[in-house]
């Protein structure tokens, strides 16, 4: 029995680390982020965080893997479905994201950091945008889009801007209804 309460434990601080982790890298950016500063936040020392993440690359590939397993099993879509719901599927991980700035901050920056080749999410990223665009271009060609791939690249482009527009001024941007109104427009729907 201990062994299992040992194995909930380390389950339970792996979750606060990658938590702080999370909001530590949103703020500062991965390449300014300290593992000293994310082991007083989690009321750790330097070689005990060590301990539970390995390292500061494998951290940051542990949080943008947790983000999109999260976000897959939740609301994810999936290819089976026809290609519209699989558009309403990736409205309602735009709805989510509303509810996770961090986690949004966190993903603008990351992915601005990530397009130089040297960066230790550069290939997680290359593989996520080959990923994400290949899926939205099988949706729109579900949909009978004339140019799938061509508003596939335009959604993820639409929805990568209006993070930061959000970002800077939430109020102001409503990054669901403005995603719905560009898949409207790609599938040449009424607007309303």
């Amino acid at each position: 029995m201990a062994a299992r309460g040992e194995y909930a434990k380390g389950r339970a601080r792996r979750e606060q680390i990658l938590t702080e982790a999370v909001g530590l890298f949103a703020e500062s950016g991965y390449r300014a982020a300290s593992l000293r500063d994310l082991a007083a936040r989690c009321g750790l020392t330097h070689a005990g965080l060590l301990h539970h993440v390995g390292s500061k690359q494998a951290l940051l590939l542990a949080v943008l893997e947790q983000r999109d397993v999260e976000d897959a099993s939740l609301v994810g879509p999936d290819p089976s479905l026809p290609g519209e719901r699989q558009l309403e599927a990736l409205l309602d991980v735009v709805r989510r994201n509303v509810s996770r700035r961090g986690v949004v901050e966190l993903f603008c920056v990351l992915s601005a950091e990530a397009t130089s080749p040297e960066h230790p999410a550069h290939a997680f990223f290359d593989e996520r945008y080959r990923r994400v665009v290949a899926a939205l271009t099988t949706a729109f060609a579900d949909c009978g889009h004339p140019a799938p791939g061509s508003a596939a690249r335009r959604l993820v482009a639409v929805m990568d801007g209006l993070q930061v527009q959000w970002l800077l001024h939430p109020d102001d941007v409503d990054m669901v209804a403005e995603v719905r109104a560009q898949v409207d427009r790609e599938l040449d729907r009424p607007r309303g």
